[in-house]
């Protein structure tokens, strides 16, 4: 005789165990990670297969997998709790300090965003600022960031973005390592084919983005495409080139909507002005989250970087 079908909605604990277990594939690491003990979470689960009876995990003598029954339940708990999680989140924020969380990219947030916040700051006290600088692009949708600021083709972006500024690169160095150059203890830089006598220093990217930040792109687009360096000093990020070029230790091929302000105090120099500029299909964008809109800090936020980021044009038509 078939069992009635239960129409009662399941509990959140047991699921919550269940959507770790399988994570995990481990009893004992889920139930560190949810601060239980490996009995309870046992109980919890064996009360969801009770509830929704069936088996959920097939149990081994050392290893934990997922029944086709739990496979089949495993994609609609991680939505659910997800959504829920997501949900909490912005009770959570509403009910407190007023909170915009950013997320970019480091090099930008530490050349471009971070110095310019202590000005958003003094203007609205009350509103703190998360940024999260990450290599990868995050989701806006998953409900954790406000705001994106982007470095992008336009062919790239999967929402609507606004424009902030292009990317320009051009070769730069320091005032210490000018000097270098004018009291003879290094060639002068003149033209493009002085480079061979100097070190330069190269963004090590794997991502398609990254050649068109590189020297060889720039060395070609100057009529010097089998150009070598006295040497070559590879960086991850593009504030680690900076802060090298800032130190007189080479010249940078630098992204200069990130140093038009270190342009103008005369802490770095163009060696060869405006004719060694060059563009990019690339370009930096502000992306609100699908609930910026119902935010007034948000909205706030997003108003100071579009103020920003036209100062930004300004300075760099005026370098």
């Amino acid at each position: 005789m078939n069992q009635p079908i239960r129409q009662r909605p399941l509990s959140i604990g047991p699921l919550r165990a269940f959507e770790a277990i399988a994570r995990l594939l481990s009893f004992r690491a889920a139930a560190e990670e949810l601060s239980l003990t490996q009995s309870a979470v046992s109980r919890q689960i064996q009360a969801l297969e009770d509830e929704i009876g069936c088996t959920l995990f097939v149990r081994g003598t050392r290893k934990v997998e997922l029944s086709s029954d739990g496979a089949q339940l495993l994609p609609t708990a991680i939505a659910v709790l997800s959504r829920l999680d997501q949900t909490v989140r912005q009770i959570r924020r509403s009910r407190g300090r007023s909170v915009v969380n950013v997320t970019t990219f480091a090099s930008f947030a530490s050349l471009w965003l971070i110095p310019r916040l202590c000005q958003f700051q003094k203007n609205f006290p009350d509103i703190d600022i998360r940024v999260s600088a990450l290599d990868r692009i995050a989701d806006l949708d998953d409900g954790e960031h406000d705001l994106a600021l982007r470095y992008a083709s336009a062919a790239e972006l999967d929402m609507p973005a606004e424009l902030m500024f292009e990317e320009t690169v051009s070769p730069v160095f320091s005032p210490w390592y000018a000097e270098s150059t004018r009291n003879g203890r290094l060639p002068p830089l003149r033209q493009p084919a002085d480079l061979a006598a100097h070190a330069l220093t190269e963004e090590d990217d794997p991502r398609p983005s990254a050649s068109y930040l590189s020297w060889r792109r720039w060395l070609t687009s100057q009529g010097q495409p089998e150009l070598e360096p006295l040497r070559w000093m590879y960086f991850n990020f593009t504030y680690q080139q900076i802060q090298a070029a800032l130190a007189g230790q080479g010249v940078a091929l630098a992204r200069l909507p990130m140093v038009h302000e270190q342009l103008q105090s005369g802490e770095l120099v163009e060696p060869f002005g405006k004719a060694g500029r060059l563009g990019s299909p690339f370009s930096y964008w502000l992306i609100n989250g699908p609930n910026a809109a119902r935010r007034p800090e948000v909205k706030q936020f997003a108003d100071w970087v579009r103020e920003q980021a036209a100062l930004t044009r300004d300075q760099l038509a005026g370098v």
